[in-house]
């Protein structure tokens, strides 16, 4: 087990495996755990990280992340490949499962705890023991299934195994949904506050049986990759502090506006877009 960096226990603790990602420039950090984290972090808040990874993966760009760190053979590796038809992910390596029990024991009741599983590193099951605590989730990896090959497919999310009356508030994108509206409708249905994310359109936001359409600032695209985490991040962020769904919605379009104007991790928010998008003070 390798802890990082030694801290208090941190205000925004998230749980998910961090990833390399295989580009043709090479292997890069990726993971909602990594844009999730740092963005939490560029907003004031002391950021736990509880996650696994296989030997040798650089997490320097992760300076000042307190990272809980259970060694596994190998990191979670994903490759995205676009054939004519269309993009096409595939997972080459995972690490090993996550739970909650894993937490150090003063990182178990931080005021926001974002389950961001990627790879279906975290049972679902585990919502259930929560209790009252203040509960993010981004279900990439629960909405994810691999043939032996490793091509990635989407995959019913079994919401009906979860205890979802704890969660206050799911962010999803609608290319997890591979576009389907009418599973965003029927997860709407599902949670007290959904929020699902349309890339460079914005994001549509699900409350008390009220949908809005939050338009997106238009900026000139370098690299998504990891917009849609940053989102997250902003939006459990601003939500805890003013639980204020639409003003929420608002601030994250701003900051994951701004991230696809760069690439790979230096995409996460700078100081000046932050106070830009206008921050509440942490209290």
């Amino acid at each position: 087990m390798r802890d990082l960096q030694p801290a208090p226990a941190p205000d925004y603790l998230i749980v998910g495996h961090l990833a390399e990602d295989l580009t043709p420039d090479g292997r890069r950090l990726g993971g909602t755990a990594a844009y999730a984290g740092l963005t939490a972090q560029a907003l004031g808040m002391r950021v736990g990280l509880l996650t696994s990874t296989g030997p040798g993966t650089d997490l320097r760009p992760l300076a000042g992340l307190a990272i809980h760190n259970l060694p596994a053979e190998a990191t979670t590796t994903f490759e995205n490949r676009y054939p004519p038809g269309g993009r096409e992910q595939w997972i080459h390596a995972h690490a090993r499962p996550l739970s909650l029990d894993d937490r150090p024991p003063a990182w178990a009741s931080p005021r926001i705890l974002h389950l961001a599983p990627i790879a279906a590193e975290i049972d679902p099951r585990c919502l259930a023991a929560l209790g009252d605590q203040w509960v993010g989730v981004t279900p990439q990896g629960w909405m994810r299934s691999w043939d032996e090959a490793g091509q990635i497919r989407r995959a019913v999310w079994p919401t009906a195994e979860s205890a979802l009356d704890g969660v206050a508030a799911v962010v999803v994108s609608l290319e997890d949904l591979d576009g389907d509206d009418a599973v965003a409708e029927e997860l709407a249905h599902a949670f007290r506050l959904l929020v699902v994310t349309e890339g460079a359109r914005g994001a549509r936001v699900y409350w008390n049986r009220d949908q809005r359409g939050l338009p997106a600032p238009r900026v000139r695209e370098v690299d998504p990759t990891g917009a849609g985490d940053v989102f997250a991040a902003a939006f459990f962020v601003r939500l805890r502090q003013t639980r204020d769904p639409w003003e929420s919605a608002r601030f994250a379009n701003a900051l994951a506006a701004a991230s696809v104007t760069r690439s790979g991790i230096d995409s996460v928010p700078t100081p000046a877009e932050v106070e830009a998008a206008g921050l509440v003070v942490i209290s």
